[in-house]
């Protein structure tokens, strides 16, 4: 099964130790009431822990869903948990969220809340195109899907290659002149991975790994790969 998640940075530095002690013991409650039956919804941070310079935790959140039963279509709780880490490099924070990208990004405006007091403060860490690019030239042989955007073409949005030969096309050597690889699926030369990797930070790897190895891999090679966050403007 592919391993999907997605990598944020914080615009505002703060030690991993400060993080996790903002993060530990986190936990809201929520009532949820239909006709005469009533939930009681619960999202906290659990199993906070910092190890080699990685801190890791877990988000869980209750949520409903609605059931056929005898009948009835019937309300009930279910609970969905999602592993989460922050990494220090270079002075800055990253925050990596191994889920999809809809509920990676929920998570980091929660997260950013709870660990920086407001939203915002935790955001997409950008890939540039031609970083982009240099990746996918490291293991050319092994790229089998490129797609572009901000083509300079009127009425064309974005273009895409599909195959074992895509460097060796001149359609490759166009779209790269016309416009940014935004999207590449690839096999990573340094750990073997096969890698889907998109300019917006969200990293999906198709080699059957464990959550545990899925963090070591974006923390060796995708983090470095991100640009600096823009400045804060305070006005």
């Amino acid at each position: 099964m592919p391993t999907a998640g997605k990598v944020f940075i914080s615009t505002e530095y703060a030690p991993l130790t400060d993080i996790s002690v903002r993060l530990e013991g986190f936990k809201e409650e929520e009532v949820y009431e239909e006709v005469d039956i009533r939930l009681e919804l619960v999202t906290e941070i659990a199993n906070v822990s910092i190890n080699e310079g990685i801190l890791t935790g877990l988000y869980s959140y209750d949520y409903v869903v609605h059931n056929y039963h005898r009948g009835s279509v019937l309300p009930s709780p279910a609970t969905k948990e999602v592993l989460f880490a922050f990494t220090e490099l270079e002075n800055r924070a990253y925050l990596t969220v191994v889920d999809k990208k809809a509920i990676a990004n929920r998570l980091a405006n929660r997260l950013s809340e709870i660990a920086f007091g407001e939203m915002g403060v935790i955001v997409e860490a950008r890939i540039l195109p031609e970083t982009l690019k240099a990746f996918h030239l490291e293991n050319p042989e092994n790229t089998r899907v490129i797609f572009f955007e901000n083509m300079d073409i009127p009425n064309i949005n974005k273009l895409s290659l599909y195959g074992p030969d895509i460097v060796g096309t001149s359609l490759f050597e166009e779209y790269t002149a016309r416009g940014d690889p935004w999207y590449i699926l690839t096999k990573s030369k340094k750990h073997g991975h096969t890698v889907g990797l998109v300019r917006d930070g969200s990293v999906t790897l198709f080699n059957s790994v464990d959550q545990g190895q899925y963090l070591q891999y974006v923390r060796e090679e995708i983090l470095p790969m991100t640009q600096p966050p823009r400045v804060r403007s305070d006005t």
